[in-house]
């Protein structure tokens, strides 16, 4: 089987945002429904302190407690694909907020309405594509609950073209912020292969995943910073 990571390493960010501006110039997210988010604090006690730097998008559960609330108020509008990615369908989504309610994570948030993503600046990626000729993970709807895809566009793309084994690789068929990533903080790729490079270094690195607590089962691992919080 193949089933999608992602791999973060907090003790190699230095907080650029280049994640972040790579996601929204890719999926057109605004900064009202963020696909992709930076927390930044600080830890230790004057003056030996440091700064954490920690990225959150969606983990892409295997027991989403996002898809569990949709469908108890039966709009079943958020699936899990066969490579483990979770996905909204925007054509059912009814706009309750209940995902975004339940996640352990905040992520799921309301479009409230269509906003271009740099207003008075002209069209940006998709914005210069018609929606009907867009991905549907990229037909913005207002009142429709959006999170990141794992740019399950750029998946999709990789299997049409019988290249899953350079997901993780290549530009065209690598989630945009992990591929930007100038120090190499994060990593994506297929957990089920042993000899993957994202496997070999969660093994290495004893990454592990946030709020295991609520049993979720997070498919995003990181690379925990001394001092930070998980």
């Amino acid at each position: 089987m193949t089933k999608f990571v992602r791999l973060i390493d907090q003790k190699r960010c230095m907080g650029c945002r280049a994640c972040l501006s790579a996601c929204a110039a890719e999926n057109y997210f605004t900064p009202e429904a963020p696909w992709n988010s930076m927390i930044e604090y600080e830890v230790g006690t004057y003056p030996s302190v440091k700064k954490i730097y920690n990225t959150l998008n969606c983990m892409h559960c295997e027991r989403p407690s996002c898809k569990a609330a949709c469908d108890s108020v039966g709009a079943k509008a958020i699936s899990k694909n066969e490579f483990g990615v979770v996905l909204i369908d925007y054509n059912k989504c009814i706009g309750c907020g209940y995902c975004a309610a339940v996640c352990p994570y905040g992520v799921p948030h309301l479009n409230t309405e269509v906003k271009a993503l740099y207003p008075g600046k002209g069209k940006n990626g998709a914005e210069t594509i018609a929606n009907a000729d867009r991905h549907p993970t990229h037909r913005k709807k207002a009142k429709t609950a959006e999170k990141c895809t794992f740019c399950t566009h750029k998946l999709e793309q990789a299997v049409a073209d019988g290249k899953t084994d350079r997901i993780g690789k290549d530009q065209a068929y690598t989630p945009s912020c992990d591929i930007v990533c100038p120090v190499q903080a994060r990593m994506f790729g297929d957990i089920d292969d042993p000899n993957s490079e994202v496997s070999k270094r969660i093994k290495a690195t004893n990454a592990t995943q946030l709020r295991k607590q609520f049993g979720t089962g997070p498919q995003v691992y990181y690379v925990i910073e001394e001092g930070a919080k998980s």
